[in-house]
């Protein structure tokens, strides 16, 4: 993956995510994963976008999903859509049908057996591989397969690892650090 990295980064939107690659990737499988590019690849053909934070607001890391949301009110285009779903997404489906978006992306808290504050970019059908802890009504890979047979959306979920879930409020300095940053590249990424 690095034999080319001067060519990914000729494009200036990806030169700008040099910082964030540098600090923010995650050791997967011996390869380097790059959050910022991945999330900068997937977004690159959007028009329109919902972007759905998920999580219990007191089983604290597990918030982190709808604590990037409230981060990113205010300063987003009129094409993304915010929503904080909170346990239930599966509530909002009408609403992300009625604003016809061409991405949706869904920010969630997993246990996937990374460090606390890391992510992954993944794809619904990939929801089987990883462990079935879920604070939510539904869980998220049922939603998505309703989801996608109600409108033609691309669909990804952005995953990252809680410290603790335990019941409380706050999230933890690690989760809280990662979750600024993760704002500041979906700032940037978002159309």
């Amino acid at each position: 993956m690095r034999k080319n990295f001067s060519k990914q980064f000729k494009d200036k939107r990806l030169f700008f995510l040099l910082p964030f690659v540098l600090s923010f990737g995650v050791m997967m499988n011996n390869e380097k994963y790059d959050i910022a590019i991945e999330l900068e690849r997937w977004l690159s053909d959007a028009e329109k976008v919902v972007v759905a934070g998920i999580g219990n607001p007191i089983r604290m890391d597990d918030f982190v999903g709808v604590k990037i949301i409230q981060d990113l009110h205010g300063k987003v285009s009129e094409k993304v859509y915010l929503l904080e779903c909170e346990t239930v997404p599966e509530s909002f489906i009408q609403q992300i049908i009625d604003f016809n978006p061409t991405h949706v992306l869904l920010i969630d808290a997993a246990i996937l057996g990374l460090k606390p504050g890391e992510a992954k970019l993944v794809k619904p059908e990939e929801l089987t591989v990883f462990p079935a802890y879920s604070t939510h009504m539904l869980p998220l890979r049922v939603f998505c397969e309703q989801l996608s047979q109600m409108i033609s959306v691309k669909i990804a979920l952005l995953l990252m690892e809680p410290k603790k879930a335990d019941f409380g409020e706050g999230l933890t300095p690690e989760v809280q650090v990662a979750a600024k940053e993760i704002t500041k590249i979906l700032l940037f990424s978002l159309p």
